[in-house]
């Protein structure tokens, strides 16, 4: 796996970039290793703790965990927990559907525990929802987000007929996610 440290607001030294890079090769038995297979982290410091974020770049999906902590090495070993519990996650979901979904060229299923617990614990879809889709700008959609108290809202771009969310960022502020294809 290639690893690539970022640092906001501190040096990445010599020795942050090798217990990083230790405590993340942990995570090198869950996936199939290619070139096409890398770690991305950022950590950024903060006057009283540091935030990590740690991605797994993969030809069929990406994983990625953040985790605020008061310790750097604390944090690293927290993001890395929250990524392999996604990991059995994915799993036991995998053995459940008995559909691998293409992932099976860049995760090594068979290098997974059966944690029994988790499985029991496993969540799953207990309400579903839909609704028409009403033609908005990203004003509109703010508006309607902000009045139901949401954290997100779907809608239909009026501009371009594409399917966008909007969601209320943590930092403040407001994102877009759109679909790359509109609607025929």
């Amino acid at each position: 796996m290639k690893y690539q440290l970022i640092g906001k607001n501190i040096t990445v030294t010599d020795g942050i970039r090798s217990a990083v890079e230790k405590k993340l090769s942990r995570m090198e038995k869950y996936f199939v290793i290619t070139d096409d297979v890398n770690c991305r982290v950022v950590v950024r410091s903060y006057k009283i703790g540091a935030k990590i974020e740690v991605t797994i770049f993969t030809p069929q999906m990406d994983f990625r965990a953040e985790v605020t902590n008061n310790d750097l090495y604390a944090g690293v070993d927290l993001a890395i927990d929250k990524l392999e519990g996604q990991m059995r996650k994915l799993k036991t979901r995998m053995d459940r559907t008995k559909a691998k979904q293409g992932l099976g060229k860049s995760i090594a299923f068979e290098n997974f525990e059966a944690d029994l617990k988790e499985m029991e614990k496993e969540d799953h879809v207990v309400r579903t929802k839909s609704y028409y889709l009403e033609g908005m700008t990203l004003e509109e959609a703010i508006t309607r987000m902000e009045a139901l108290d949401h954290p997100f809202f779907i809608y239909l771009d009026k501009e371009d007929d594409r399917i966008s969310v909007c969601y209320s960022r943590e930092e403040g502020g407001y994102g877009v996610i759109q679909a790359e294809n509109p609607l025929k």
